[in-house]
């Protein structure tokens, strides 16, 4: 990198850096990666749920025992679990932001030295150029034809030209030239002590997931008072067992909620991180993860996803009856000219070097640094006149025969640059060719990109999955076709060019249906097909590395930077790639399919304990009322706090979490508070009347007095409850198909061994109480298969 050079001005000294520190005036905003450990503690440990949970477990205790209490166990689980697997998630995201930090540039003692951003102190000179973000801010006090862009602070996709005494600030990023300022406002003066705070926070917010099962806690949390209010007052008419009442009513209640439903979806999560995590993948925001598994548009920029980084020049042909040492010398020219070479100016200058052409020394006048926008970079120069490299349909008449064989070049993979002699040019105005005149064609220079070796198979994968796969550069659109050609995609050789697009966002998302391949993508354009594929009802991902990708990734659904990539872009981004490897996308797919489907299955067996829960104490309630008016025998709850410890472990907390960490490939669908709940509320109504109905009967059969009536319906509950869980856990699996037949086995052990079925409170049924059972759960069984099987469609998934 070039040390700029500023008159008069070498930066802050040592010393007064050092005073600077010890005064406090350090660029010190807060940055989290992720929530500290006293947070993440607090989080898991103060929940409404837990509250909940902790009063029934002590009103449970000091009327019926200890072990009446044991369901509070699911309190301790939700601690330790939540709180370990949140810790390595944290642990995890640390490591990796470390890792996908980016050094700020300060001159100090007149050298560039990188600091980390939190380090900069007040009057630092801060040094800029293409790609690097503005994390503080200040005025200009030198400006090498630096442009910055300030769209995501202003909205404006046109860079803005700083020259000394102008300000930037925080938020804003250089796409052109080069520059320095002095960071005036910094920490928690500045726009990056909010900006940076987002970038690669630890947040489970704006997740369709997360937001359902929210609706679903605050849906419960207004059924449960007034339901548990009439539980109570009905089963209060049997004073005389006011003890017996209180803990019977615990047990109606505790079921209710769904205490492990939060609890494994921020497992689901964490482990997530964890596991995309060891592939080197940055998640910048958790709901993320999803965000893939969701889409169903993936944009691709091909320089830097489909393509390595770095380019070979593959030759350099001159034209015109340009000598090709005059062409080689004006390259060299360029090159040393250029204080901030993009990537096809770097792989120049190695091929210069490689063939020892040295820097003729040209005396420069200006130079005009590469923008995306433009397509070209140029230095006037005071015996040599205007040299002007790059892309040769845009620098070149359309008819120019030397345009059409940069044509015939790129319709090969290659990628072409016209090297130019101009009359005059200028980067002010903000197009392209009305910038340049007298323009004449000196030589050729031709370029061999580097595909990446997983590229076609990750194609491959996307589209098996569905995903429509639309590839977008800056490149020219032959060079692009004939890379999608190299890779199998489909279109590639109807290629659209960029330049001709309709400005109707109408007519550009019917273009974005039709067609794949892309070329002459401008950034704003790049912003503008998210904004019309989103507008088709689509969930569009984008990948990208350059500045010229940052507005495209900040307003796709999922934004995907490379690691090697600019700052500007991993800073919007909700995933980075540290390792650059597009292959790893799959996995993160699959991570994603993971955790929506298996929350979605856990979400389907809690909502139904809910809802057979509540319909169980609805018909108590209902039922205890009639008979106090007819003044029969008090009804009593069916269950005792120890039953429902028991019925919940083996149908619901054990196979919850194996399911919620299982793989599954399943495509993640929307509606996903409505898919449940179309389940959940048959499943759980086909649970309780039967167990209501059973209930009934054995009171009749066996008497107030017995435990049979309790059993029986345990029984009944238990069967249809694990019925349910096995309708949930498809596809089948061996391993499903052993969890659940462990945990029918579970159950019938406590029945059959005498001391787990005492201290459980229940007794080994007689042949009536298992054939009421048996007819019970046969008959929720076809209740439930008719629903799910003979509905009409529209009510189905």
């Amino acid at each position: 990198m070039t040390t700029p050079m500023l008159a008069g001005d070498r930066g802050l000294t040592a010393a007064e850096v050092a005073e600077r520190v010890e005064a406090g005036a350090v660029n010190e905003a807060k940055r989290h990666t992720s929530r500290p450990f006293s947070a993440i503690l607090r989080a898991n440990l103060f929940t409404p749920l837990n509250a909940v949970i902790g009063v029934l477990a002590v009103i449970a205790v000091t009327f019926g025992g200890w072990k009446q209490g044991l369901f509070a166990g699911v309190i301790i689980a939700n601690i330790l679990i939540g709180t370990v697997q949140e810790l390595r998630a944290k642990r995890t995201l640390d490591k990796l932001s470390l890792m996908n930090q980016a050094n700020a540039k300060v001159l100090r003692d007149g050298e560039v030295q990188e600091v980390p951003p939190n380090r900069i102190v007040k009057d630092d000179l801060v040094f800029v150029e293409p790609g690097d973000r503005v994390v503080v801010d200040g005025p200009v006090v030198e400006s090498r034809n630096l442009e910055i862009d300030e769209s995501l602070l202003t909205g404006e996709a046109d860079p803005v030209a700083k020259t000394p005494g102008d300000e930037v600030r925080s938020g804003s990023f250089a796409v052109a030239g080069t520059g320095l300022f002095r960071a005036q406002h910094i920490g928690a003066d500045s726009y990056a002590a909010k900006l940076v705070e987002e970038a690669s926070k630890f947040t489970l917010a704006r997740s369709e997931l997360r937001e359902g099962i929210n609706r679903f806690i605050k849906l419960i949390n207004w059924l449960i008072v007034p339901i548990a209010i009439l539980l109570i007052v009905s089963q209060a008419a049997d004073a005389q067992n006011w003890r017996e009442i209180i803990v019977s009513t615990v047990a109606g209640i505790v079921p209710m909620i769904p205490e492990g439903l939060v609890l494994l979806t921020s497992v689901a999560f964490a482990v997530g991180v964890v596991r995309l995590g060891a592939r080197k993948c940055l998640v910048q925001e958790l709901p993320a993860i999803e965000g893939l598994a969701r889409t169903d548009v993936l944009c691709l920029d091909k320089t830097g996803t489909l393509t390595e980084g770095g380019m070979d020049v593959d030759a350099i042909r001159p034209i015109n009856g340009t000598a090709a040492d005059a062409a080689l010398e004006a390259l060299a020219a360029l090159a040393a000219a250029d204080d901030s070479p993009n990537p096809t100016m770097q792989a120049v200058a190695a091929h210069l070097q490689e063939q020892e052409v040295a820097d003729p020394r040209w005396r420069v006048i200006d130079v005009m640094p590469f923008s995306s926008a433009r397509k070209w970079s140029g230095t006037r120069f005071t015996d040599h006149g205007t040299w002007l490299l790059g892309a040769p349909d845009v620098l070149l008449d359309a008819g120019d025969p030397v345009a059409m064989d940069a044509d015939v070049l790129a319709a090969q993979g290659l990628r072409v640059l016209a090297l130019v002699t101009a009359e005059s040019a200028s980067t002010t105005g903000g197009g392209s060719t009305p910038q340049v005149t007298g323009v004449k064609a000196q030589a050729l220079v031709v370029l061999r990109q580097r595909l990446r070796s997983t590229a076609a198979a990750t194609l491959a994968y996307f589209k098996e999955q569905g995903v429509a796969v639309k590839i977008i550069s800056g490149d020219s659109p032959a060079a692009v076709g004939a890379v999608a050609a190299q890779l199998g995609v489909e279109g590639a050789a109807d290629t659209v060019d960029a330049r001709r697009l309709p400005e109707d966002p109408e007519e550009l998302a019917d273009l974005l249906e039709r067609a794949t391949i892309f070329g002459r993508v401008k950034p704003h354009q790049k912003q503008a097909f998210v904004k019309a594929l989103q507008s088709r009802g689509h969930t569009v991902a984008m990948t990208g590395d350059g500045v010229n990708d940052v507005l495209a990734l900040k307003d796709a659904d999922l934004g995907i930077a490379m690691g090697s990539g600019s700052a500007a872009a991993r800073s919007v981004a909700q995933v980075v790639l540290l390792d650059d490897e597009f292959a790893t996308l799959p996995h993160v797919v699959a991570e994603g399919r993971r955790v929506l489907g298996n929350i979605g299955r856990v979400s389907n067996l809690f909502l139904t304990k809910t809802v057979y829960a509540i319909a169980l104490a609805l018909f108590i309630a209902v039922g205890a009322s009639i008979a106090w008016f007819a003044g029969g025998e008090p009804l009593p709850y069916p269950f005792l706090p120890i039953h429902q410890s028991l019925i919940n472990l083996f149908t619901i907390g054990l196979p919850a979490f194996f399911l919620a960490l299982a793989p599954t490939f399943d495509r993640a669908r929307p509606g996903f508070v409505k898919r449940v709940l179309k389940f959940a509320i048959p499943a759980g109504i086909c649970c309780a009347v039967p167990t209501f109905a059973v209930y009934l009967a054995s009171l009749a059969h066996d008497g107030y007095d017995s435990a049979l009536p309790q059993t029986t319906a345990a029984i009944t509950l238990f069967s249809l409850a694990l019925v349910a869980l096995a309708i949930v856990a498809k596809p089948y699996t061996w391993w499903k198909g052993l969890l659940v037949g462990v945990c029918a086995g579970a159950f019938v052990l406590v029945l059959a061994v005498p001391p787990l079925a005492r201290f459980y409170e229940l007794e080994l049924p007689g042949v009536w109480n298992t054939t009421a059972a048996a007819i019970a759960v046969g008959c929720g069984v076809a209740a439930l298969l008719f629903w799910l099987v003979v509905r009409p469609k529209h009510l189905r998934d």
